[in-house]
């Protein structure tokens, strides 16, 4: 039997075949709307712009044409592409056409023919209508399979383009039923975040498409009133009673969360983690079109409930996702506040026997969890500090594509001079006379990125709740130094915007004391706190001051635990273990100075620590594992290809590559994983350049097996995965079948180390810091894997600027060859720790919660 291999890049069909035939310049005009949409999908997050189809057998319809004696083309010509058709007693008034069958969500997959079919679904989410940048109308709603509400995904998303678009928006409501038929499917690029199918249809006049609706059956009011007239009871189950698959009702306190951001497609999202008295923790993932129908958080410690959320296991970690029906209340987590619930949706119930246990979460959390104080105020601010700030909205302008200005005060004043960002005056919204009273209390914000498009629809006089800001010291003209405010992009530790409502306790609070904030006293006094373009003031405070305040400024910033105070030293020395302790210190010293020495490979199960191999040592793995041939019975199984070759060397080795396909197809190299028997190291790494995985193995009688895992198990891209050989058990090579198997397999490195029993090792650095502060001398270990140097771990062998930009980041932070009192000071969090074997007992002490500042390199 011929083996079947991936076509080259440099092969070619014969010549005269049909695929020799060279392409057009020009696609024909009815290819253009599609690829134009494509295009604009694209930029939307919503799929892949246009890209070459995978290889799939053509169905004989497909290969012979349409036939001559069927009439559904004319058909379909005549009818509406948008019906809408009644039922009377549960049945339809008007039948489908005849030629249609149903598909149902589990059977929809790409590469099968789906022309003669048609999906129906409940609508259980319906966006608004918008315009594409081509102006294309575009309508996304999601259809829920009533048939499969057992299955794990059980909803999928549904694109409408043009008039169709237009039609459906007019009609379509929650609760209706739709037919959508004609359809194309395609691969749906937000289907890990939203946890619906992971190929979304899409439908247009110009496809051929067409929808049914059937409007959901209003109740009388009889039975309205009679379902509404007794409250269920619900179940709440505690964290540690989560199982994978369920829909359940629970409550949890919260102990990080990331404010409501845009996410890759069109709808809002917001990360929750929770935890309860059972001690477990769980990470919530929340999507919804409509931003009010997401949780209302405003703060660490707030307690919320959710009704009908999903439960699924992702390595090994319960994970919560929105599904059908799902709903939040969230109360403030504070012992002995107003038990006001704030609600996601209008309707909702609450029992009295729920008020015990918000009273009991709010009084374990009192006692059990590491709450931060109130948000800071101007007044107290500090440069290279992150925090949180409620404040009142005065002014706001774009300044640029990706940053918008948000002017806002709270009332008090910023003690250190303060940057005002350049905009012309016509380009601020605000009152310019409340502008001009308030200009030595106002501070300018400079927000980034996926803030902005938030940042735009804020309304002036809005109460915020701005979380994570960035105070970073800089130089005006004249050697003014002043601080800056950013709130950069992204949504690492838990950077965003709220809306706070006036009802909020701490609105009332803030609104409170602008009223009694006298303006005339602050426009009479000179500002000491703003840094002009155009003018210095002579009577400001002694800028000698600032300027050795600002020359004392950390190289290092905490990323959590800003209201600890600073602990000397001497006094942490003497304490007993374990703490937790806020310093400030220089780094008189550190190890390895040699910093490739500091990059180690670390087990989070037995808590190892080894070396990275070298490429050598690789190297001589994969030339011992060629001498075992390859076993040809092993070749061409039921879910990989085989292709083997001879070397033209004078070895003449025998290489062999394994391609695993899916669905019965081959898959675009850079979606494709392959296993290599006989190959070397510079012909491995060939293959890590244009395939997306590459596993080394060798043969044996009954299967293909895994190196030594002194080897990597795993090739991706630069970076090499290895295991630990005390806490694996290598499975056998058969079990990726079972992710070849899955939908859309994503060939995650944690994923095929979970099928073949691999405990994977985590690059990390490990160093040692000598701190001092005048009061005493400590070492502290620092253990990183991304987060200190802001540099991956993982990353950094195989590239330069890495490896710079961390040489230089030491030289800054412990300076070659400078005085002790000429090194720069360090913010750090650390935590002391016992360790104990027979004969003695030790302290140590590791940094966390640390990193490096953004404006040090």
């Amino acid at each position: 039997m011929t083996p079947r291999f991936p076509r080259l890049p440099l092969c070619r069909p014969a010549e005269g075949s049909a695929r020799a035939r060279p392409a057009p310049w020009r696609s024909p005009p009815e290819a253009g709307g599609r690829r134009r949409r494509a295009h604009e999908r694209a930029r939307l997050g919503m799929r892949g712009g246009p890209r070459p189809r995978k290889r799939r057998r053509k169905s004989v319809e497909a290969a012979a044409g349409p036939c001559v004696l069927c009439p559904r083309r004319e058909t379909d010509k005549a009818a509406m592409p948008v019906q809408l058709l009644r039922t009377v007693k549960g049945e339809s008034e008007t039948s489908l056409p005849s030629h249609l069958q149903q598909e149902d969500l589990e059977h929809l997959q790409e590469g099968f023919d789906h022309t003669n079919k048609y999906f129906q679904g409940i609508v259980v989410l319906s966006h608004p209508l918008v315009k594409l940048g081509d102006g294309t109308d575009f309508l996304k709603i999601v259809l829920q399979d009533l048939d499969n509400l057992c299955s794990r995904i059980n909803s999928i998303n549904i694109l409408i383009y043009g008039k169709m678009a237009v039609d459906c928006a007019k009609i379509i409501q929650s609760g209706d039923t739709v037919v959508v038929a004609g359809f194309k499917l395609a691969k749906s690029p937000t289907a890990a975040e939203d946890g619906r199918h992971c190929c979304h249809l899409e439908a247009s006049e110009e496809d051929g498409s067409a929808i049914y609706i059937y409007p959901k059956q209003k109740k009388n009011a009889a039975s309205e009133t009679a379902s509404v007239s007794v409250a269920p009871k619900y179940v709440y189950t505690p964290l540690n009673h989560l199982k994978d698959g369920t829909i359940v009702n629970l409550y949890g306190i919260v102990k990080f969360f990331k404010p409501p951001y845009v996410s890759k497609g069109t709808d809002y999202c917001s990360v929750v983690t929770l935890v309860d008295p059972s001690n477990e923790k769980l990470t919530c993932t929340l999507f919804n079109g409509n931003l009010d129908s997401l949780p209302k958080i405003y703060k660490v410690g707030d307690i919320v409930r959710f009704h009908r959320i999903k439960i699924r296991e992702y390595n090994g970690q319960m994970q919560g996702i929105t599904s059908v029906g799902f709903s939040s209340l969230t109360f403030d987590g504070n012992v002995g506040a107003p038990v006001v619930p704030r609600a996601s949706s209008k309707a909702y119930t609450f029992m009295d026997e729920e008020l015990k246990i918000i009273e009991q979460l709010r009084v374990w959390a009192a006692s059990n969890l590491s709450i931060s104080g109130p948000a800071a105020k101007l007044s107290g601010v500090q440069p290279m500090l992150f925090f949180d700030l409620t404040c009142q909205l005065v002014g706001k302008a774009q300044v640029d594509g990706s940053s918008f200005l948000l002017k806002v005060w709270d009332g008090t004043k910023c003690p250190y001079p303060t940057w005002k960002v350049p905009v012309e005056a016509k380009d601020l919204e605000g009152d310019k006379v409340l502008l001009q009273q308030l200009r030595n209390l106002t501070v300018d914000i400079l927000v980034y990125d996926n803030h902005v498009q938030l940042a735009k629809s804020l309304k002036i006089g809005n109460f915020l709740r701005i979380y994570s800001i960035h105070t970073k010291q800089a130089s005006a003209a004249a050697d003014v130094s002043h601080i800056e405010f950013h709130l950069h992009g992204g949504t690492c530790y838990g950077r965003g915007i709220g809306v706070l409502p006036e009802s909020n306790p701490d609105v009332k609070e803030l609104k409170d004391f602008l009223e009694s904030v006298h303006l005339s006293d602050s426009q009479n006094t000179e500002s000491v706190s703003s840094v002009e373009s155009d003018s210095t003031s002579n009577d400001t405070i002694d800028l000698e001051s600032h300027l050795q305040i600002y020359q004392q400024l950390p190289v290092t910033v905490l990323t959590d635990h800003q209201h600890f105070s600073n602990t000397e030293l001497k006094t942490i020395l003497n304490s007993t273990a374990p703490q937790q302790y806020r310093i400030r210190a220089k780094l008189k010293n550190y190890k390895p100075q040699e910093l490739y020495q500091s990059l180690k490979l670390h087990c989070s199960n037995c808590n190892s620590l080894q070396e990275v191999p070298d490429g050598d040592s690789f190297d001589f793995i994969l030339q011992d594992s060629a001498l075992t041939a390859s076993n040809p019975e092993l070749h061409n199984t039921s879910w990989y290809d085989s292709v083997t070759w001879t070397t033209q060397d004078q070895n003449q080795r025998k290489i062999t590559i394994h391609f695993v396909r899916h669905d019965e197809m081959l898959q675009h190299p850079e979606d494709t994983l392959l296993m290599i028997e006989g190959g070397k190291l510079k012909e491995v790494r060939k293959l890590t350049k244009r395939f997306k995985c590459v596993i080394p193995v060798r043969s044996t009688e009954d299967d293909l097996e895994l190196l030594d895992l002194s080897a990597p198990f795993l090739l991706q891209g630069n970076i090499s995965y290895y295991g630990c050989k005390q806490c694996s058990s290598p499975k056998p090579i058969k079990n990726l079948s079972s992710i070849a198997a899955e939908q859309q397999p994503s060939w995650e490195p944690s994923e095929i180390a979970q099928v073949l029993g691999i405990k994977p090792l985590q690059y990390v650095f490990i160093m040692k810091f000598t701190l001092v502060d005048g009061t005493g001398a400590l070492n502290a270990y620092l253990f990183d894997y991304e987060k200190f140097f802001q540099i991956p771990a993982s990353e950094i062998l195989t590239n330069n600027f890495l490896q710079q930009k961390m040489q230089m980041t030491m030289n800054m932070l412990c300076p070659p060859g400078r005085k002790l009192d000429d090194l720069p000071w360090l913010d750090c969090f650390i935590k002391s720790y016992n360790v104990r074997d027979t004969t003695e007992h030790k302290v140590y002490y590791q940094i966390f919660d640390t990193t490096v500042a953004g404006d040090v390199i």
